[in-house]
């Protein structure tokens, strides 16, 4: 690389450090009231141009980022048991009206039925567990040869 090739690299990955120190500034702080002006000060750009930035790199708005951050951590807590409201307000949303429409419109079910589907399920994994191991996994430790690996195809 010739210096001058060298030079004009160096401000790319300059751009690119802050951008991913707001990224990360997004992935560790998603649960408190942040918004555009917190996060793009963290990169230290203007609101506008950060917004195009991170379109640019991560193929989202950072407000989208932010919301996909929050959904999935959302997923993680409801497989915990924990019941809506308070994952809602756990993972930096006001409103669980407008928790459980933006979860229902990015994952497909409410987060009660997301809840539900987990919960059943773990019961289902608890009364018939060999239904949940593959067949080929099944096959090649021999579980399926003189077993009562029939009753998990039910």
């Amino acid at each position: 690389m010739t210096e001058k090739e060298t030079i004009s690299a160096y401000p790319k990955v300059y751009l690119y450090k802050r951008i991913v120190q707001a990224k990360l500034f997004i992935d560790a702080n998603y649960h408190l009231n942040i918004d555009l002006d917190n996060i793009s000060d963290e990169a230290c750009f203007s609101k506008f141009h950060f917004i195009r930035l991170f379109k640019k790199t991560y193929g989202k708005t950072p407000h989208q980022y932010l919301t996909v951050v929050r959904i999935e951590k959302a997923a993680q807590l409801l497989h915990t048991g924990l019941n809506v409201s308070d994952v809602c307000y756990a993972v930096g949303f006001d409103s669980v009206s407008s928790f459980s429409g933006l979860f229902k419109r990015i994952v497909g079910q409410s987060p009660s039925s997301y809840l539900a589907a987990h919960q059943q399920t773990k019961t289902q994994i608890t009364l018939t567990p060999l239904a949940f191991v593959p067949g080929c996994f099944a096959f090649q430790h021999g579980w399926t040869e003189n077993s009562n690996f029939e009753e998990a195809r039910l």
